[in-house]
């Protein structure tokens, strides 16, 4: 091998995420192009459609410097690495390069594929689907046994959400997304009316695809309030409901359940005097409607009350 001729070794990555033989342009171009391909994994998931497509590759686990070697008088060498990566070849090249003994070839790492948008929840779903089978705690819960703890999880992410908390944040929604997970794998085991995570995916693209004809059909909507009535009439429509207070479920927070029926009736343009009593419930109904009427929340007005409320206890303790 000569100093002006160095060869090229070509470390070709692809995600698993990503269907095996989806490769980029680049990636064909230099696999057509090498002079060489190595795999050391026989059951490598790129191998069958390289071969379709006129590819020849070796199963050869070469030690860095039979690579180095097999790249002389500027010859092209890719390699596939194994989905666990090949250290023990890549470590070696890098004590060869470091010695300064060795003429080294021009070393490139190429992304043969990336992850798409949201491809880290199939590793979710593949997770979820071993804990399932093999955790003792895991295989034995039911959505019953569950629901307790959707709660929890969706009052943790709202309470993250207030106090603007960025890491909890992100962590909260993890564990919400893997109640939705959860509940759908045990679905899966249902005898006579089974689902999976996929078909709850494709359910709500279905819903939201409907309920949005402002985006994806031949409707319009300027505002905030239009596109909040196209989606109660759409949704109207399609439960057949008698009444704007129907799927409204009343077991929520009081707060948010005054809030949530005021803003039925306002938007559905209804004229509907509050109840007239004595006592602190109908106060607390007219307080929550006109708090609607704001665009305040009042269930999220109250919390933060009540946290301030908290931290005047603390301090009055500590004094």
């Amino acid at each position: 091998m000569t100093l002006e001729e160095p060869g090229r070794v070509v470390l070709l990555t692809a995600s698993h995420r990503v269907a095996p033989g989806l490769l980029s342009w680049p990636a064909w171009q230099t696999l057509r192009a090498a002079d060489r391909v190595l795999c050391a994994d026989a059951g490598h998931p790129q191998l069958p459609y390289l071969r379709e497509a006129g590819v020849e590759v070796e199963i050869a686990d070469p030690e860095a410097r039979e690579l180095v070697e097999a790249c002389a008088g500027g010859r092209t060498v890719v390699v596939l690495p194994s989905g666990e990566g090949d250290g023990r070849l890549t470590d070696g090249l890098a004590r060869l390069a470091g010695s300064g003994r060795v003429a080294m070839p021009d070393l490139e790492l190429l992304p043969g594929s990336y992850d798409l948008p949201g491809a880290r929840l199939l590793d979710l779903v593949q997770v979820m689907d071993r804990i399932r089978r093999e955790c003792p705690w895991s295989s034995q819960q039911t959505h019953k046994g569950l629901a307790k703890y959707a709660l929890e999880e969706a009052y943790e992410l709202v309470e993250a959400v207030e106090e603007g908390d960025r890491d909890e944040l992100r962590e909260e929604l993890g564990d919400v997304l893997l109640q939705v997970v959860f509940h759908a794998r045990i679905a899966e085991e249902d005898p006579e009316e089974p689902f999976s995570v996929d078909d709850v995916a494709g359910t709500i693209v279905e819903k939201l695809i409907h309920r949005h004809p402002h985006v994806f059909g031949d409707e319009h909507a300027e505002t905030p309030a239009e596109v909040k009535e196209h989606w109660l009439r759409q949704k109207a429509a399609e439960k057949q409901r008698d009444s704007v207070t129907e799927g409204i479920p009343l077991g929520q927070p009081a707060l948010a359940l005054a809030a949530k029926l005021a803003s039925r009736a306002r938007i559905a343009s209804l004229d509907v005097p509050l109840p007239s009593g004595e006592g602190v419930g109908y106060r607390l109904l007219a307080l929550a409607a006109e708090a609607e009427a704001a665009g305040t929340d009042p269930e999220a007005a109250l919390r933060a009350a009540a946290r301030a409320y908290r931290d005047a206890i603390r301090t009055a303790e500590k004094s």
